[in-house]
């Protein structure tokens, strides 16, 4: 189901609703002594040749399994670039199929494909090479995001885990609830927020309160917004997603822009007050590469329902505190 957002095109007016202006932000950080700023957030064929390479290779150094770093050998370069697939480039793993004539190509490309890209001949019936295989299981493969920095090599098996978490992968935007496809660089990410996501307000200062508005709108809906201190920029989410039979679930997370080695420096507090009541959640905030929808599967977030939520909204509003703090080294 999409959901409107703060951070999505139109999403100052979810389900025909306008969004309340935001108070204007005070133009320094505030003090320990002043009160919290506030923002109100609408929702917004090679196989012999291989075999016979990898006898002076395997046997060299980096040629077991497990992951590693440094330089690559030549002939180590050499004997992986028999496993590029001739269609998109990546590496061809095990399983590993070949066409009648020995050409491989991974099995991805293999999926879309109606004969052999090299030899033109069918593909069918499906051929496993076997020898490839095992020289597979005995070299280790570059990370695909090695252009951009990644030095690691890897067993094969390893290799698909590593690469959804490496930290040289591209960025994502960050946004929740919008459909944005955007991917780029860490430095790059809050120069796409400004110019594509001119609805989220950003907020300066350790000490703000995030106001969403219309926390009884139906369905699943997103809210947003920034907040800048201590040199980084923080994203501030609000998500409201459907269970069952009607039964509706608040998530309240705070993610970097950043990368997770920065984010360990910091800690977020979120806290709800109202009639004589508090509930608070303390956690150390998640990388954007993490992002919002990993710290709900892991319950890394502060979690409360429908009625919990009415018991500190006020008119259909709910104000959320929020402080960001450094951690002692």
């Amino acid at each position: 189901m999409s959901r409107p957002s703060s951070a999505g095109p139109g999403a100052n007016k979810p389900c025909g609703k306008q969004q309340q202006p935001p108070q204007q932000p005070p133009p320094h950080a505030p003090s320990q002594a002043a009160p919290p700023a506030a923002a109100t957030i609408s929702a917004a064929g090679p196989g012999s040749s291989a075999v016979a390479a990898a006898a002076a290779v395997i046997s060299g150094p980096g040629g077991g399994g497990g992951g590693g770093g440094g330089p690559v050998s030549p002939q180590h370069h050499e004997l992986t670039s028999l496993f590029e697939c001739p269609v998109c480039f990546d590496y061809v793993l095990p399983p590993i199929l070949q066409c009648q004539a020995g050409h491989l190509v991974c099995n991805q490309c293999r999926q879309k494909l109606s004969c052999c890209p090299t030899c033109r001949g069918s593909l069918t019936p499906s051929i496993r090479n076997l020898a490839m295989e095992k020289v597979a299981s005995a070299v280790l493969f570059p990370c695909k995001y090695a252009t951009t920095g990644c030095s690691l090599t890897l067993h094969h098996t390893e290799k698909p885990e590593h690469e959804d978490i490496c930290e040289y992968r591209p960025y994502s935007c960050p946004c929740p609830g919008a459909s944005c496809k955007w991917q780029g660089s860490l430095e790059a990410v809050m120069s796409h927020l400004m110019h594509a996501h001119k609805s989220i307000t950003t907020l300066q200062g350790e000490d703000i309160v995030f106001l969403a508005t219309d926390i009884n709108l139906p369905g699943a809906v997103d809210w947003v917004m920034m907040q800048s201190c201590f040199g980084h920029h923080f994203m501030l989410v609000l998500e409201k997603q459907e269970k069952y039979e009607g039964h509706q679930q608040f998530f309240a997370i705070v993610l970097l822009i950043g990368t997770r080695k920065q984010a360990e420096n910091f800690a977020y507090r979120l806290e709800l007050n109202g009639n004589r009541r508090r509930l608070t959640w303390e956690a150390t905030p998640r990388s954007i590469h993490d992002g919002v929808a990993a710290a709900i599967l892991n319950s890394d977030c502060l979690v409360f329902d429908t009625a919990i939520a009415h018991l500190f909204a006020d008119n259909g509003n709910l104000g959320i505190n929020v402080t960001i703090s450094t951690c002692c080294p």
